[in-house]
């Protein structure tokens, strides 16, 4: 026998799931790596053509940066933050360094732009940037 959430045919991504959606900045970097994992990483802007020109799948199926995937994890949409997600980009803009420099300001388009420029550096993979978001996970979880 079908449950009533099985009979709808539609498929809930992990970092959308009703039972656990990331309340803590640890499970948002921990969902953020997740679709990092299974979309890719994109430098340059946060998700490949963001105007729809020449692509027709949703944004949040995309690779993306690192700040799109943190607003992905707590809003499922890579252009729409939210209060945990500022603060997640908050605390990993406070952790990354770019040439031995932390971010300049402390506005959260500030912190954004150090996050995408670490993010955006030449040679970053995938899998560094899901090894920072693990990292910052496990150092926030520490700290709590």
């Amino acid at each position: 026998m079908a449950t009533s959430s099985q009979t709808t045919g539609r498929v809930i991504p992990l970092y959308r799931s009703p039972l656990a959606p990331p309340a803590t900045v640890p499970a948002v970097f921990r969902a953020a790596a997740r679709i990092l994992a299974m979309n890719g990483l994109y430098q340059g802007d946060h998700v490949p053509d963001a105007f729809d020109r020449e692509m027709d799948v949703p944004h949040h199926l995309r690779p993306m940066s690192i700040v799109a995937a943190l607003k992905t994890a707590t809003t499922g949409d890579p252009h729409l933050p939210s209060l945990l997600s500022d603060e997640a980009i908050s605390v990993l803009a406070l952790r990354l360094e770019i040439n031995g420099e932390g971010p300049t300001y402390g506005g959260i388009f500030d912190l954004e732009e150090h996050v995408d420029g670490w993010g955006d550096a030449e040679g970053r993979t995938m899998e560094s940037a899901v090894a920072v978001l693990e990292a910052a996970a496990d150092a926030n979880e520490v700290a709590a």
